[in-house]
């Protein structure tokens, strides 16, 4: 093959990519960098935070939406929240579930510096239980909690999103394991196939799967 027809190599591991991605995105401010930092000391699974590149598609959703209310499924050390808080206007909200309390002092600690304690609200328990006592409607709902429960979660959730509000789910992608078939072995692998089918099939919704990081669905739901 000549020189003028060879293709390029090019090394397609995630993170090549994420570096260079990261290199062409506005940095990540002082208060998430910090709270990254505190995440890999105080817990054992770091990587379940957004992280920056992640972080920023977040806020940059929530600035174009401009949403009034907003779920999140999942906190953590609350990077995310922080970043989806980003578009709530002066009487938005946003209202975060998670079951881990060991970590909710971070949560409340960084949320407080951003200044967002006033839109905030921090839900300890069960999200299954949760999810049916919190008000509606909402304009925008992150899912990024226990996998095996995803589409107990899109469906418990759904009745409370507006038409034409989004959902967005984490982790779609799951490593790579849900392309696998003889890697659905594991429950976690089992719950995102099982919730990506199921988005796939219902006829309410239209969808987008980006493969950012470990995958994002993005689901907007259809006017009834």
């Amino acid at each position: 093959m000549s020189e003028l027809t060879e293709k390029p190599q090019f090394e397609t591991t995630q993170p090549h990519f994420e570096r260079y991605a990261n290199e062409f995105t506005t940095p990540e401010n002082e208060l998430l960098t910090e709270l990254s930092r505190q995440t890999h000391f105080a817990s054992t699974v770091p990587g379940m935070l957004s992280g920056h590149l992640q972080g920023q598609l977040l806020r940059f959703f929530s600035l174009m939406m401009k949403p009034q209310r907003i779920l999140e499924i999942g906190t953590f050390t609350g990077y995310s929240a922080i970043c989806l808080a980003a578009g709530l206007p002066e009487n938005g909200k946003i209202i975060s579930i998670d079951n881990n309390p060991e970590l909710t002092h971070l949560a409340v600690e960084y949320i407080e510096k951003a200044g967002l304690k006033d839109k905030t609200e921090l839900l300890c328990g069960d999200a299954a239980k949760l999810i049916h006592q919190v008000q509606g409607p909402f304009d925008l709902v992150f899912i990024d909690a226990d996998k095996e429960n995803y589409t107990l979660y899109y469906e418990a959730v759904f009745p409370k999103v507006k038409t034409g509000g989004f959902i967005i789910a984490d982790n779609v992608l799951w490593y790579g394991k849900v392309m696998k078939e003889d890697a659905l072995t594991d429950k976690e692998t089992r719950g995102i196939a099982a919730f990506n089918n199921l988005v796939k099939s219902d006829p309410r919704v239209e969808q987008l799967l980006l493969p950012v990081r470990d995958g994002l669905m993005i689901i907007r739901k259809c006017g009834e």
